[in-house]
């Protein structure tokens, strides 16, 4: 019988960093002519809850499908290299040197955990976007924390009355 597993904001927190470096691996694969979609496949298979239970993805950049509930929609968001969602475009493609996550808060509830905050994702020009993000949370039968709920928007720009 094996030991009950606990959800720790520590473990939270190291996902949000392999998911970070993840983001970063792809478009450096992509940029090095390597396999960037074997790299994307193995994020969304050891990060993801795809395979475990359903999960809500809601990229940054997708307006007109905007919601990706299975695997092959996520990749496609990541590398736009499936045909699924022929508005993506790669986003972990541009390549991202670096993705830091800023959370405003961390909420334990059993095996269960939210996040909420920005992550910064600065390109090789040491141009920074930040953008507002939600993750979800659950452990799965083998106690690894997946991710079942990514929403990501750029935040809110009050428009000028000449706009």
């Amino acid at each position: 019988m094996s030991a009950p597993y606990l959800l720790t904001k520590e473990k939270v927190i190291e996902v949000q960093k392999k998911w970070a470096d993840g983001i970063v691996m792809i478009g450096l694969a992509f940029t090095r002519n390597q396999d960037y979609l074997e790299v994307a496949k193995k994020l969304i298979d050891e990060l993801y809850a795809f395979d475990v239970s359903p999960v809500l993805f809601k990229p940054t950049l997708a307006s007109n499908q905007q919601f990706r509930c299975d695997k092959e929609s996520a990749l496609s968001y990541f590398t736009a290299t499936n045909g699924v969602c022929p508005e993506d475009h790669g986003f972990a493609l541009k390549p991202w040197k670096e993705v830091r996550f800023e959370n405003a808060n961390v909420i334990i509830h059993g095996d269960t955990s939210f996040a909420m905050g920005n992550y910064y994702f600065t390109d090789n020009d040491d141009q920074t976007q930040k953008v507002e993000y939600t993750f979800g949370y659950i452990l799965d039968k083998d106690g690894q924390v997946r991710i079942n709920l990514h929403h990501s928007s750029l935040p809110y720009r009050l428009k000028k009355k000449s706009d």
